[in-house]
């Protein structure tokens, strides 16, 4: 009888505790910035419903979001002191970096390494002052020279060998701030616009997360006069594009959800008076399913955002950016190293949003459409599974190896959609395998393409304008990999090798008629991240871009 009173009372205490626990989640609301998780009172199925409940940010509107599965409920921030947004239309002012010369503009002579011609002419009666310093022109090296006054007179800035096209890249944050420098050299006009826009991109700052505080403590950037001879136009569409690339990547996910990355999107469109069209719902779920696949997990909806802009009668240009804006590796999860670079994972749509662009600015005379397939690969009972198979939206069935492996999936679907129109030129980017980074590291991305000559070409442009790229081949003898005994084709290869080659043929799939019908197919698997180099401060970097830019505009110019 003990023993079954007890096991009685430990029944009823177990019960209290779990039922204790159950009421403590239920009344738990995770407050974010954004976009909050579906409460657990709310089921994911049934009719609309709306609530409100008060938190410690601010006043919180329970919203219905549409799903394959039905409705599904998120928590939005309508009103929230601690918000910041996410929407900034372009940040960078041009005419904060660059201005017309004023009296009190102090002159930065260019000086290379080891020409004691030049640092003579440069430095004038105080060249041994510039001597004890010892300055010898090694690239970004400064030395500062007193006025009469003893104020700052001039600059000498050391450029190397001249062969970096990023020299001037470190001048904004080496140079003293709150002041306008004045390049003395006699440039050409393309040696104006190379040093424009490496100072330029070398102002780039992220502070959009710091407190007022904060950003006070933050050195500014010191601005130059335009130089003479600069293309302008040229100068702010590229400093423009890839700030917006930069700004895209380096904002946390939290703030950069897939509608947060759509009303950028949007933003782009607008500026050019682009079309746009966003696809979501069940119509993702029936046109693009493996894009609707891989986003599904998400309480943040999968979506393709479709940009056209230009003449419908020009030469196609095809643009797809991979945006999967956090990957946690699906429910082959990741490990926290792994995890905490993530919010990068988009870099792919962000790097196309800052060449579309560059290229609209540009006015070429093509049809440019812009595809970006984006979603969140995160875990929930939905979520695809390793060993699933998939059908494409072009018929192919896959056989999903790892989900790890997502960014493939989704870029199929957009690369599929984009094939139909069989363009002249095809680019997809997308920070897709590790194994481009233990081959050719953070800072070179890996090009993949069926043609010889352009392939050529684009890493011509970019070893002339300092964003290189490497060709890595589309080997056909490693086909083979890709074969699954259950679909079509699996989405990884069958062996720990050559990972960012099989990735490509994976990719190469879903773009037959371009192929077929004599159109060029460009594959960039990049870091989207660099270390602090000249032109590229620490954080998000649209590699590959510039090089895109210039080899898109001299073909149709």
């Amino acid at each position: 009888p003990r023993v079954m009173e007890f096991g009685k009372a430990f029944g009823l205490a177990c019960a209290f505790i779990v039922t204790m626990a159950l009421a403590a989640r239920l009344s738990y609301v995770r407050p974010t910035s954004r976009v909050l998780r579906s409460a657990p009172f709310v089921s994911r199925r049934g009719a609309s419903a709306m609530a409100t409940a008060r938190s410690s940010r601010g006043w919180l509107r329970l919203s219905t979001r549409p799903n394959h599965s039905g409705l599904r409920y998120g928590i939005r921030s309508y009103v929230s002191r601690a918000s910041i947004s996410s929407s900034h239309q372009f940040d960078v002012d041009v005419d904060k970096i660059f201005c017309e010369g004023t009296p009190s503009s102090v002159g930065l002579h260019l000086v290379p390494k080891g020409d004691e011609e030049a640092l003579a002419a440069a430095a004038g009666p105080i060249l041994e002052f510039a001597k004890t310093c010892k300055f010898s022109g090694e690239a970004g090296q400064v030395c500062t020279l007193p006025g009469t006054q003893g104020n700052l007179g001039s600059v000498l800035y050391g450029v190397g060998d001249e062969t970096d096209p990023m020299v001037m890249g470190s001048a904004p944050s080496k140079l003293p701030e709150d002041t306008a420098y004045v390049i003395k050299n006699k440039l050409t006009s393309a040696q104006a616009t190379e040093a424009a826009i490496a100072w330029g991109l070398g102002s780039y700052k992220f502070t959009r997360m710091k407190s007022v505080e904060e950003k006070k403590e933050e050195k500014s950037p010191a601005g130059l006069v335009w130089p003479e001879g600069a293309d302008r136009d040229k100068v702010k569409a590229i400093v423009e594009g890839m700030f917006l690339a930069r700004d895209l990547i380096n904002t946390p996910a939290n703030f950069m959800g897939p509608e947060e990355l759509e009303q950028e999107a949007r933003n782009v469109a607008s500026i050019h008076g682009a079309e746009i069209n966003v696809t979501s719902g069940s119509e993702l779920v029936s046109d693009y399913p493996m894009i609707d696949a891989v986003g599904r997990a998400s309480n943040r909806s999968p979506r393709l955002v479709d940009i056209r802009w230009g003449d419908k009668n020009a030469p196609k240009v095809t643009l797809v950016g991979k945006g999967v804006v956090f990957d946690t590796g699906g429910l082959d999860i990741k490990p926290a190293s792994a995890m905490f670079p993530m919010k990068k994972d988009m870099g792919g749509a962000a790097s196309i949003l800052g060449l579309a662009h560059m290229l609209m600015c540009s006015n070429l005379n093509i049809n440019l459409r812009v595809l970006l397939p984006i979603a969140e690969n995160s875990i929930s009972d939905n979520a695809f599974r390793p060993s699933d198979v998939l059908t494409s939206r072009s018929g192919i069935t896959v056989e999903v190896g790892n989900t790890d492996a997502e960014g493939r999936l989704i870029l199929a679907d957009a690369l599929s959609l984009g094939d139909e129109e069989i363009p002249e030129v095809m680019v997809d980017m997308a920070t897709l395998t590790g194994a481009h980074r233990v081959a050719l590291g953070w800072d070179l991305p890996g090009l993949f393409t069926n043609d010889d000559n352009l392939a050529l070409e684009l890493q011509k442009k970019g070893e002339e304008i300092g964003d290189p790229m490497w060709r890595l081949p589309l080997f056909k003898g490693y086909e083979p990999m890709l074969k699954s005994k259950v679909a079509d084709t699996s989405s990884t290869g069958s062996k720990p090798l050559a990972g960012a080659i099989t990735a490509a043929l994976f990719l190469k799939k879903f773009v037959p008629k371009t192929i077929e019908n004599g159109g060029a197919w460009i594959h960039i698997d990049f870091a989207g991240w660099t270390d602090s180099r000249p032109g590229r401060p620490e954080g998000g970097e649209a590699q590959g871009i510039q090089a895109l830019y210039a080899y898109i505009t001299e073909r149709y110019e």
